[in-house]
């Protein structure tokens, strides 16, 4: 039974979605279109219950798939809260998008439950062959939903520097399979801590770089940049439940490993508090609220990885979910705010959320909790995973990072809530199917801090993942890190016309040039130089030797035909001797006495010759 309920939680979104993203697109919402939105709310909502049952019950299961790496699932601790997270949200994000999205349903609900399938499977996985075959499935689904308007040149492209980005990251856990199975291990998750100290921290190393890649962390971050050509509910799910937070959970999950090296840990660490201070810096600078969004994201998704490398699990993964609903709500804000206005620049969106209280309230709570103001879910999150850091030079990235959240998101809330100019009149507010999920996801987003909080919910969680140890904030810390998010918060709401926006920081650091610099051209380059010397060398080489072997061809041809006519000559000499043999050969004495006495004279006559 529990085997099924597993197997039932990955394949009842997986199935369907395979057939609706095969079944081609419509140019509305009538007809297959809206059959398809019914199917795939209809989906994600037994999925959902579904993963509550795993959640409860800890299934796992086990199929054989390749020698030494079995296709093997199961629920624990973590990956129970993950898997109500991703079903929930994902739900809530599809029930959106009935209202949101109108040409080609089929096809985008059919990728939207694909996706949420390999997400499921990469949360549930326990082997690297189950979590590669999720890895796999996530990122082509991901290509096809962020360049969904393909008739458009701009989409595709993203799509593509989405897919390679993260590609070049994924090449790191066929490395650690490769590790695993060279090590003498086999390709079980909770065996690479047991490898050989090479293989291991080459296994590290690998998942690593698999991880920051999927979570959009230094350098690969830039790839987030490009995704927000996609629809916004393909948005809210790939930033907030869904992809870029499976990186920040595989770090989660690989802590062990991370922690055996004993430096893969710290390079996590890092790679998570720049990443946040970094990307807390781009998004200040942003003049489209996608792209605000966007950059935070990553930025906050640094705290997540931040929390792998320091072990301070419990706050990894409250602020892992409650991030997935704080980032969903804004980014379908966004998405009503996209359709109904026509446009991302945050100066022309100027009391956007006075507009409509249903979009305005929601916004409101959700920048607020990205901000990290308290009682609000962020805030207790961002605590338990700063409380957890003991060197004081990281501590101050994570804690400037802390600051400029404030200030990114008060900035976002400035502008929108400031009082309209004069200009047409706004457009009323959304459908009623897009309001209810903003309503349940601003209720998340301001209570599923909790989970962080030692009095509350902290404890249990730590319960729950079975994690012990780990450092709680204490009430003077969130006391002072509360107070400075809201004086940051009220600073940037104040003063978001005049905060800065540098040019290098609005164009992402400049990571896309430099990967295009530093990797993109010299690949290229190598590639024309290679396919120059294929052509001027191999290709004239190989022209040669078949010239050479043509001409042999003909040498050998000629030869072969003398000797062909000195087998003939051969064979009609030996013919003709043959026929004048049997000419003595006629059967009467008489010609044989004649003969033989010719034969006598001639012996006789040559025997007085020679004396």
């Amino acid at each position: 039974m529990s085997g099924t309920l597993l197997w039932t939680l990955v394949l009842l979104p997986a199935v369907p979605g395979g057939v609706l993203a095969l079944a081609g697109g419509d140019r509305g919402g009538r007809g297959p279109g809206r059959t398809a939105a019914v199917v795939a709310v209809a989906v994600a909502a037994a999925t959902a219950v579904l993963a509550l049952l795993a959640a409860v019950h800890r299934p796992r299961t086990t199929a054989d798939f390749l020698p030494g790496g079995p296709l093997a699932l199961a629920v624990d601790g973590l990956s129970a809260v993950v898997i109500v997270t991703v079903s929930a949200v994902g739900l809530l994000v599809l029930l959106f998008a009935t209202a949101d999205i109108g040409a080609g349903r089929p096809r985008f609900f059919g990728l939207m439950l694909l996706f949420l399938a390999a997400v499921l499977l990469t949360a549930t996985a326990t082997t690297l062959t189950g979590l590669l075959l999720a890895w796999e499935v996530m990122g082509a689904t991901s290509y096809g939903l962020i360049a969904f308007h393909w008739r458009t040149d701009g989409p595709p492209a993203a799509g593509t520097v989405a897919f390679l980005t993260t590609r070049t990251g994924d090449i790191g856990l066929y490395l650690a399979a490769g590790a695993a199975l060279a090590g003498g291990g086999t390709l079980a998750l909770d065996a690479l801590p047991a490898l050989d100290g090479g293989w291991r921290d080459l296994a590290a190393a690998g998942v690593l770089a698999a991880a920051l890649g999927k979570a959009a962390q230094l350098p690969f971050s830039f790839w987030l940049s490009r995704a927000m050509l996609g629809p916004s509910p393909v948005s809210a799910l790939l930033h907030s439940a869904a992809m870029v937070a499976m990186g920040g959970y595989l770090l989660l999950r690989a802590h062990p490993l991370l922690s055996a090296t004993g430096w893969a840990a710290d390079v996590a660490a890092w790679a998570g508090a720049l990443t946040a201070l970094a990307l807390g810096a781009v998004a200040l600078a942003q003049r489209h609220l996608k792209q605000l969004l966007a950059a935070s994201t990553a930025a906050q998704l640094g705290f997540v990885v931040l929390a792998a490398g320091v072990g301070a699990l419990a706050g990894g993964t409250a602020h892992l979910v409650a991030h997935a609903a704080v980032k969903a709500l804004l980014f379908l804000t966004a998405g009503v705010w996209l359709t109904t206005l026509g446009t991302q620049r945050m100066h022309a969106l100027r009391g956007a959320a006075r507009g409509d209280r249903s979009v305005g309230v929601p916004f409101a709570v959700g920048a607020l909790a990205l901000a990290g103001v308290p009682p609000l879910s962020l805030w207790a999150t961002k605590d338990e995973i700063l409380a957890g850091v003991e060197r004081p030079a990281l501590y101050g990235v994570a804690l400037g990072a802390a600051v400029l959240s404030a200030g990114y998101a008060g900035k976002a809330l400035g502008l929108l809530l400031r009082p309209p100019g004069r200009g047409p009149e706004r457009p009323r507010g959304p459908r009623p199917a897009a309001r209810l999920p903003l309503a349940v996801l601003a209720l998340g987003a301001a209570g599923l801090g909790a989970l962080a909080l030692p009095a509350l919910g902290g404890d249990r969680l730590k319960a729950v993942l079975d994690a012990s140890g780990e450092p709680a904030a204490g009430a003077g810390t969130m006391t002072a890190t509360a107070a400075l998010a809201v004086a940051v918060t009220t600073g940037a709401v104040l003063l978001a016309d005049r905060l800065p926006e540098p040019a290098r920081a609005r164009n992402w650091l400049g990571l896309e040039a430099a990967a295009h610099a530093l990797v993109v051209r010299p690949v290229l380059a190598a590639a024309g130089a290679l396919a120059r010397f294929d052509d001027a060398v191999v290709d004239r080489a190989v022209a040669a030797a078949a010239r050479a072997v043509r001409r042999l061809a003909g040498w050998t041809t000629r030869a072969d035909g003398g000797v062909d006519g000195l087998v003939r000559g051969v064979a009609t000499g030996t013919r003709r001797l043959g026929a004048a043999a049997l000419r003595p050969q006629t059967g009467q004495l008489h010609q044989y006495y004649a003969q033989a006495i010719v034969l006598l004279t001639a012996s006789v006559v040559l025997l007085l010759l020679l004396r």
